[in-house]
């Protein structure tokens, strides 16, 4: 058995399961590879708005370099870095004397210069150099007994160890560590080996060695992660920690190891002690070679020994050039670092980046679903943008929320949903909308839309003002015009009028003809509605005289056009049969507007308007009383009035018009003719009103008095 849901609720189980899906999907290990856009992102903004957190000079882990320089500088420039051993031994010495708490070697010597086979004279070149290394063994040997050196080495198929005579000289495994680095699925490194496996034991990565020696703390193993003193360090992966980088190049201070071997042979001591005295201290080659991606990559600069010199000039470092690479040797710096300051960077659980990725994700399936889709699209934007500033503000704290998956969630949710409202749930409102676009006024279309209910017969009572209009003299038009030639005067003439008066909130009830009829004040509610028709009455005549002058379907043809306004309570709404019906205005208002349209061609105006409607529109407009008079079909008499324009446009020349043709209305009624007809006849060369009623007031004195009327009975339209 079927049961049937509503719409809301099927719209509701929409959003929910879009919001869900998108979430899910961004979530999944579909989208692993762009995971880690997150924390490349979050690690540019920081540094793009905050700058780096700490001093570069308070940095734990220093670097010393085998840079460009150093290969360049005397005695290293053409010779390979296995003939460096001595020199290296002398500079590791002379930064332990400084007060380095431990050196860790990030370049790892797999042999020996004393090893070499190659045939020199009667020997070999390794027994030719034999005891080459002595010095540097015993620097090795001095600094291990102290536990102040870690040799690398990389857990590889086969393994990369140092020479054996290094291996001895640190006591074997007492101090060797693995260099071993993590690389995220689309080869980015984020996050860097705590522990290695090596026949089922756990081995500490040289950089947690390093933290540990550094701060005389053991590391703590345990399976659900690693401990250090009272650090718990964080990691989403099992057995490695988020890397914390900060951004630029300056963030590592970096030393040249050429200027340190000149240093050495100086016997500057003092400037070891500044530099390098409780510091930790990593060797490892900074040029072309081991250079990886990392989460930094969008904030790296330009790399080089930027600390201040001991004997060598300043070699300016040219700040234009920046990789999105770095060395390895920072990654094992950067990781010792976040563990002795304890701010690795802490991410969340996938069950909790779902949550956030789902909550955005329905936040944008709600917006699509009830706003347009700018307006949805905007709002999105905007929350984005706000969640954006709190995951950066989070991050400068070592909190890493996640941006890519929720973000992404967001706008696939905003796109989905908007895709269903096109194929769902805004087809049966476009169905409608093209149903009844031709039989209901728009705002009563999207009143019904939003209600949900379909139109019905009957309607209310309002004030309104009625708006009707025609063409003066349609008739002879046509006579004068082929059908085709009349039908593209009039459809041009009737769209300017529809446009007109729908600018102003007026509906257009129907055309008959060549008439409109127009209703101000419904559906639409308008307080003004007398003053917005008014002002269409006067922006149709002056559309209409543009028309005169530029459009070709009136083919020089002056058009000219009668309108009658009246303001009163009318019963609106839906009129018709069950099956057929429109939206359209009822009430004697109705008849009187279109009585006073045609009122115009007795008096020679424009627009007439009834008393109620100049009562109601105010004062921004020319008034101008023309008559009192008795239509057709009404025992009441009334007043009307002509719209003569803007009160702010009339000219000195029309304001004596008008205060001329009111003295002599005035004299009319008090039934003083011969006045009333002076008074009319100064106007009547140029304004039809007046010369009408100069010829009623002459017409009236040549019967005598006795026919005189103030009220005019108008029985023919």
């Amino acid at each position: 058995m079927s049961v049937a849901i509503g719409r809301r609720t099927r719209d509701a189980l929409a959003v929910i399961a879009i919001a869900l899906a998108c979430a899910g999907l961004f979530v999944s290990p579909v989208f692993e590879r762009g995971r880690g856009l997150s924390l490349d992102a979050l690690t540019w903004l920081r540094f793009e708005t905050f700058g780096n957190r700490h001093d570069a000079a308070a940095s734990p882990a220093v670097v010393i370099a085998v840079d460009e320089e150093s290969y360049q500088a005397p005695p290293f420039k053409g010779a390979p870095l296995l003939t460096w051993t001595g020199e290296i031994g002398r500079v590791m010495t002379a930064v332990l004397d400084g007060g380095a708490k431990v050196v860790g070697f990030d370049i790892v010597f797999q042999t020996s210069i004393e090893q070499s086979e190659i045939p020199l004279g009667d020997s070999t070149l390794g027994e030719k150099t034999r005891g080459f290394d002595r010095d540097f063994l015993r620097a090795l040997a001095a600094a291990a007994a102290g536990g102040k050196v870690v040799l690398g080495e990389i857990f590889a198929e086969p393994p990369i160890l140092p020479a054996p005579g290094q291996r001895i000289a640190v006591r074997q495994q007492q101090n060797l560590r693995p260099l071993n680095t993590y690389t995220d699925s689309d080869d980015v490194v984020r996050r860097h080996p705590l522990t290695l496996s090596v026949d089922g034991k756990a081995v500490p990565s040289m950089a947690l060695e390093l933290a540990g020696r550094a701060t005389g703390t053991a590391p703590l193993i345990a399976a659900d992660g690693v401990t250090l003193g009272a650090y718990k360090v964080p990691g989403s992966v099992p057995s490695t920690m988020t890397l914390n980088f900060a951004g630029g190049a300056q963030d590592i201070p970096t030393y040249s190891f050429a200027d340190l071997r000149a240093c050495a042979l100086k016997g500057d001591k003092d400037y070891f002690r500044r530099e390098f005295a409780g510091k930790v201290v990593l060797l490892g080659t900074v040029g072309i070679e081991d250079r990886r991606l990392t989460s930094k990559r969008f904030a790296t600069r330009a790399e080089g020994a930027r600390r201040p010199r001991c004997v060598l000039d300043e070699r300016r470092i040219a700040e234009t050039f920046a990789r999105s690479t770095i060395a390895g040797v920072y990654i094992h710096a950067t990781a010792v670092n976040n563990l002795v300051r304890q701010d690795a960077a802490t991410e969340l659980g996938r069950p909790a980046i779902y949550a956030i990725a789902a909550t955005i994700a329905l936040l944008a399936a709600l917006l699509a679903r009830l706003l347009r889709p700018a307006s949805a699209a905007a709002i999105l934007a905007v929350a984005a943008l706000l969640y954006t500033v709190l995951a950066t503000a989070l991050f400068d704290h070592a909190y890493a929320l996640p941006l890519a998956e929720p973000l992404a969630a967001g706008v696939l949710a905003l796109a989905a949903t908007t895709g269903y409202r096109f194929m769902v749930t805004d087809k049966d409102r476009r169905l409608l909308q093209k149903s009844f676009a031709y039989y209901l006024a728009p705002h009563e279309i999207d009143r019904m839309l939003a209600s949900r209910r379909l139109p019905q017969l009957g309607g209310e009572t309002r004030e309104v003002t009625v708006f009707f209009s025609d063409i003066e003299g349609f008739s002879r038009l046509a006579e004068q015009m082929t059908p085709e030639q009349l039908m593209a005067l009039t459809n041009e003439y009737l769209s300017a009028m529809t446009d007109v008066i729908e600018s102003h909130d007026g509906y257009v009830d129907k055309y008959i003809g060549d008439s409109v009829v127009a209703v101000f004040g419904a559906p639409l509610d308008d307080p003004d509605h007398a003053r917005s028709a008014a002002r269409a009455a006067l922006d149709c005549k002056a559309k209409l005289a543009e028309l005169n002058n530029t459009s070709t379907a009136f083919q020089g043809i002056k058009v000219a056009q009668r309108v009658g306004i009246n303001s009163g309570a009318a019963l609106v709404g839906n009129f018709g049969s069950q099956r057929r019906f429109n939206y359209s205005v009822m009430s004697d208002a109705v008849n009187v507007a279109s009585r006073l349209e045609g009122a115009n061609k007795f008096y020679g105006t424009t627009i007439i308007a009834s008393e109620s409607t100049v009562a109601l529109a105010g004062t921004e407009f020319a008034w101008r009383e023309l008559d009192t008079i008795r239509v057709k079909g009404r025992e009441q008499s009334l007043k009307i009035y002509e719209l003569h324009g803007r009160a702010a446009e009339l000219t000195p020349e029309e304001q004596v018009l008008l205060t001329g043709y009111a003295t002599g209305l005035a004299h009319w009624r008090a039934r003083e003719l011969p006045q009333a007809a002076d008074c009319f006849a100064r106007g009547a060369p140029s304004d039809p009103p007046s010369r009408f009623f100069a010829e009623r007031a002459e017409a009236t004195l040549g019967t005598g008095s006795s026919s005189w009327d103030p009220v005019r009975s108008l029985q023919e339209k």
